[in-house]
């Protein structure tokens, strides 16, 4: 198998699972909004919500935390995943990102979701207007740096 089919054949596997139920999405999206109201974001005023929803219905929320060196600024997406982590949890079905202007996570958010699946939706919402966007994260990380590409000693 080729490097290309190969890679294919890693991405293609993981796109097996099923949207959320839009039950749970509701659910999730309010939970990013709310998480929202909980930012910290007085240098740049971007203010930034995501939740998780995991594989068991449970919802974990984080909010972006930033820092006078922005290299230390902590992403919504990625605190939402590290306190799932940090309370016992590592498989999500989908983020949501709520934020003016809908914006999609950044790349290293990218890559922190990548390191638990690429069959995770991502959802965006536009706290103004209400717009949602959803894909699946394969879409937004084409090639992605997996744990397998990872070479074994």
């Amino acid at each position: 198998m080729s490097l290309i089919s190969a890679r294919t054949s890693k991405v293609m596997a993981n796109s097996e699972f099923e949207a959320p139920a839009e039950e749970d999405v509701n659910r999730l999206i309010q939970a990013a909004i709310l998480a929202r109201d909980h930012a910290y974001a007085p240098h740049s005023h971007f203010y930034v919500g995501a939740a998780v929803l995991l594989h068991d219905g449970r919802i974990i929320g984080g909010c972006n935390v930033e820092n006078a060196s922005y290299s230390l600024t902590q992403c919504a997406e990625r605190v939402a995943v590290t306190t799932s982590v940090a309370t016992g949890y590592r498989s999500f079905r989908a983020v949501a990102i709520a934020s003016v202007g809908g914006a999609m996570p950044c790349g290293a958010c990218r890559q922190v979701l990548a390191e638990f699946g690429m069959d995770v939706y991502v959802y965006t919402i536009d706290v103004i207007d209400g717009e949602q966007q959803v894909r699946r994260l394969s879409e937004l990380l084409p090639d992605a740096f997996l744990t397998s590409d990872i070479p074994s000693s």
